[in-house]
């Protein structure tokens, strides 16, 4: 077992066992150390700029088990993006963090979409401080534009991750873990950025004590951003704002209330994207600010949560938690899409729809558990266990235009600018449904030798769904499915660096889609099996991890590319047995030295349906993601870095003018860069670039394609108090 302590300026490391090249280069950097020797490094009085709190690595974390683990106990491979890392990468929200995270690949649905994908299937897992909420792959309610000013970091486990979720979806788990009122003094940071497509953000983050003695505290984050894109004509607003207060009712017992809004706006946003093919089957090339987008298109969203958490401590160690959540999101969105294949002298031939659609999610949750350690059998273990609740309502309704778009015979360069908004019809139902899922768990710890750790769950979720389809808007279709989740996994700690691990967990993930006669399908089944090695060095500020996987389903739903019978707006599907995604994952990610932090991750896998097909080729097979900073120890308040994201090829079989005809995307990588100056202690100048040689690229393959985003900069000013 890996034991760390603190103190506020000094830490103390163990080196010794066997290591990777990046873990020699490491110790090869600090002051020399015989094996089993105790290092002593001060972290402030030779360099006040670095330090712990700087560090790319996550000391503990709670994900995965709810049990408190430093990231070598938890027998699955898990990413933790630290608050430094979103900074030093700019990363402004959910998507961009997902965008550079070990594993995870993004398909750019269009201008303003974008879904993600681990191990070869779509995530649809992403929780708040562990309350977790299902997103839709069609509709989209801004979950991944969720800015990450507001987070402390961001918790990833791949794999299934039923034990926290209910539902043991085999992607990924993504976990927003919310700053909090730490502060018993008045502190705080406000930032001020421009940038290319004339974008401009401010954000504050203001931390108060609200009574004499600290006990209350109170922290507010604000933000307001407003920009152009790469695309013509295309706009984006965006403000939000958070608060939270934080009371230590007793010396044992603090209550944490909590609200969260964000609204944004983008106009002449795109629905799909642009021709792939040309009407003589060549491909066709377009500018990358090119757009389909006419003047009246727009898509809002707005998200507000309130949640409040309670922990109680006890004097034997055991602590209790009660976490509530209300959350309450909507999008309204006036679209048009545009289809066919271009003459390519003249450019006619397209055509266009349009769909005006709102959407209202609503969502309470309330998840309670206790968790400490006990002994048995002359050793101390830990055990966890809780239950939960949660209701979510989704209500979809559309307008169709009651006067047709203009069909064929208009260029593309000139067709967004072309067509006049139409006249519209009522609003109607599309469909509403409301899911309840209720569970209880549990998870336990055992010490079985020194060297040698147990972690056993299990999860009891029963999981119904009301469905009301526009077909029969009065008629209620019920679905109703239970299941035990179990989990398991064995950590043997080879040395005081290395563990060997080894875990299982099955998967059981309701749909909402439904086959050719409306029927819906039954939930994916199956099991994840991971098996790997994990290790820390200098008391966890470096971390690695080395990962297999396999992942066996049942049920999955594949698209039969047809409607629903009496639906022609929604597609139908069938269930598929015996997909298999199979693969290897590794991360190297911390500190090695006080002035050089690193984060390079790897990712490969296979996965075929049970006719040997590609499951999702348009994600990427491999993936290789790298990003450092280094402060200049000559000149410390200077930090320079970068990195860069490269992917394997891609492609995808569409329907084109020649029939089906696959489409490929080349292998690429994505270079950014980085620099900080540290003109005062408290004020700092920061600029990135983006796509640093303008590599071009698409994000989406199908009839349609959508361009990634071209080269671009921003500069930031930081002042903090």
């Amino acid at each position: 077992m890996a034991f760390v302590n603190f103190s506020r300026d000094r830490f103390t490391l163990r080196a010794g066992g066997p290591s990777l090249l990046a873990a020699a280069i490491a110790l090869a950097l600090l002051p020399s150390a015989q094996a089993e020797d105790t290092i002593t490094v001060n972290t402030q009085a030779d360099n006040p700029l670095a330090g712990q709190e700087q560090d790319y690595s996550v000391k503990t974390t709670t994900t995965g088990t709810k049990l408190l683990l430093v990231p070598r106990d938890i027998p699955q491979s898990v990413s933790v993006i630290s608050q430094q890392r979103i900074q030093d990468q700019d990363l402004q929200t959910i998507g961009e963090v997902l965008d550079n995270t070990t594993g995870i690949s993004t398909r750019l649905v269009d201008s303003s979409r974008a879904t993600y994908f681990a191990r070869g299937f779509f995530i649809s897992n992403y929780a708040y401080d562990d309350m977790p909420t299902q997103v839709s792959d069609v509709w989209d309610f801004g979950d991944t534009g969720s800015d990450t000013a507001v987070f402390e970091n961001i918790e990833v486990v791949r794999g299934a991750a039923g034990l926290m979720s209910g539902s043991g979806n085999p992607s990924a788990y993504i976990n927003m873990v919310r700053k909090h009122a730490d502060s018993r003094e008045f502190k705080g940071n406000v930032s001020a950025s421009y940038g290319s497509w004339d974008k401009q953000r401010y954000v504050a983050d203001l931390s108060a004590p609200l009574s004499e003695s600290g006990n209350v505290r109170g922290r507010v984050v604000t933000g307001y951003q407003d920009n152009d894109t790469w695309l013509d004509k295309s706009h984006y607003r965006k403000k939000f704002i958070y608060g939270v207060v934080d009371a230590d009712l007793t010396d044992s017992t603090t209550l944490s209330v909590g609200y969260d809004y964000q609204e944004s706006n983008d106009d002449s946003p795109t629905w799909g994207g642009l021709p792939t093919w040309y009407a003589d089957g060549s491909r066709t090339h377009f500018s990358r600010s090119a757009t389909t987008a006419p003047d009246w298109a727009y898509s809002n969203k707005d998200a507000t949560k309130v949640f409040a958490n309670l922990v109680q401590r006890f004097d034997n160690g055991w602590e209790a938690r009660i976490n509530t959540l209300h959350a309450e999101t909507n999008f309204d969105s006036k679209l048009m899409y545009v289809t066919g294949f271009p003459d390519k002298v003249t450019g006619a031939g397209t055509s266009a729809y349009g769909g005006w659609n709102r959407g209202e999610r609503k969502q309470d949750s309330v998840d309670a558990f206790v968790r400490g350690g006990f002994d048995l059998f002359g050793r101390q273990h830990e055990l966890m266990f809780g239950g939960s609740y949660s209701r979510q309502r989704n209500h979809y309704d559309n307008a169709m235009p009651n006067t047709g778009l203009p069909y064929g015979g208009i260029a593309m360069d000139s067709f967004y600018s072309s067509v006049a908004d139409p006249s519209w019809s009522a609003f109607s139902l599309y469909s509403k449904d409301v899911v309840r899922q209720q569970a209880a768990y549990t998870a336990a710890r055992f010490s079985l030798a020194d060297p040698l750790h147990l972690i056993v769950g299990a999860r009891y979720s029963e999981w119904d769904a009301d469905y009301n389809p526009s077909t029969a808007p009065q008629t209620s279709l019920s679905s109703k499915k239970h299941d035990v989740t179990p989990y398991a996994g064995l950590v043997y700690d080879i040395n005081d660096t290395w563990s060997a691990y080894t875990s299982y967990t099955s998967i059981f993930q309701p749909t909402d889609k439904r086959d050719v006669n409306g029927n819906y399908l039954d939930p994916t089944t199956g099991k994840s099996y991971e098996a790997g090695v994990k290790a820390d060095w200098f008391n966890t500020r470096l971390t690695t991890s080395l990962a297999v996987f396999r992942i066996e389903q049942d049920n999955v739903a594949q698209s039969l590319g047809t409607p629903v019978n009496g639906n022609p707006g929604e597609t139908a599907y069938k269930s598929v047995d015996g997909t298999v995604s199979r693969g290897v994952e590794f991360e190297l990610n911390g500190a090695l030295t006080d002035n050089w932090q690193l984060t390079f991750g790897a990712s490969r896998y296979v996965a075929d349906d049970n006719n040997g097909d590609a499951v999702n080729p348009d994600q990427p097979r491999t993936t290789l993601k790298l990003f450092t900073r280094y402060q200049l120890p000559m000149l410390p308040e200077v930090t320079v870095g970068g990195g860069v994201n490269w992917q394997s090829k891609t492609w995808q079989d569409a329907y084109g003018p020649n029939g089906n005809t696959r489409i490929k995307q080349g292998s690429y990588a994505l270079v950014d860069l980085f620099t900080r100056y540290q003109v005062t202690k408290n004020f700092a100048v920061q600029g990135n670039i983006n796509n640093l040689f303008d590599k071009e690229y698409e994000s989406w393959l199908s009839d349609y394609v959508v361009y990634g985003a071209p080269r671009s900069f921003s500069l930031t000013a930081n002042y903090s108090f």
